[in-house]
């Protein structure tokens, strides 16, 4: 299985530091920390590729290339993510989405074939057992809170650290 990992595009404010990082010669204040936690957490055989679009650009090749697209956005990244599934639809990518943007508006989404919503760590596992039995649902709650202390280090392995 080929996932694609895609952290949406802040836009240009004071908070993101666009401007700042020019500077400091660095393409984003932030690596994208839940995504990878989220690729520390799928099946170690699977074939995984990030692409934080603050710090390279998202290509129609990167789509095409993976059997589902994961997407983590946060409320203020709202536009990109909506540009980002529009596209994945144009090219039939499958896609999952979770993180808070969705988890507080998931009927916004209904585009997306599969949302896992609240922490991963409380829901991913029964996503991806569907997922591997052939009938993952739309969409994915956890019951209860999860033990942050079974979480995995975030796969460091999909990044260049030098682009924060």
């Amino acid at each position: 299985m080929k996932i694609l990992l895609v952290y949406p595009k802040y836009p240009e404010t004071f908070w993101s530091f666009k401007h700042a990082l020019k500077f400091i010669s660095k393409k984003g204040a932030y690596p994208p920390l839940g995504l990878l936690t989220v690729a520390a957490m799928l099946p170690s055989e699977w074939e995984k590729k990030l692409v934080d679009m603050n710090a390279s650009r998202l290509t129609d090749d990167d789509i095409n290339w993976a059997d589902y697209v994961f997407i983590s956005a946060m409320a203020i990244q709202k536009e990109s993510v909506k540009e980002v599934i529009s596209r994945c639809k144009s090219l039939a990518a499958r896609t999952v989405a979770g993180g808070p943007l969705f988890t507080t508006s998931p009927e916004e989404y209904d585009d997306v074939n599969h949302l896992v919503l609240g922490e991963a760590e409380a829901i991913l596992p029964s996503f991806l057992q569907d997922l591997k039995e052939g009938h993952a649902r739309h969409i994915y709650k956890p019951s209860a809170h999860p033990d942050i202390s079974k979480t995995p280090l975030p796969l460091w392995s999909l990044i260049n650290m030098k682009n924060y």
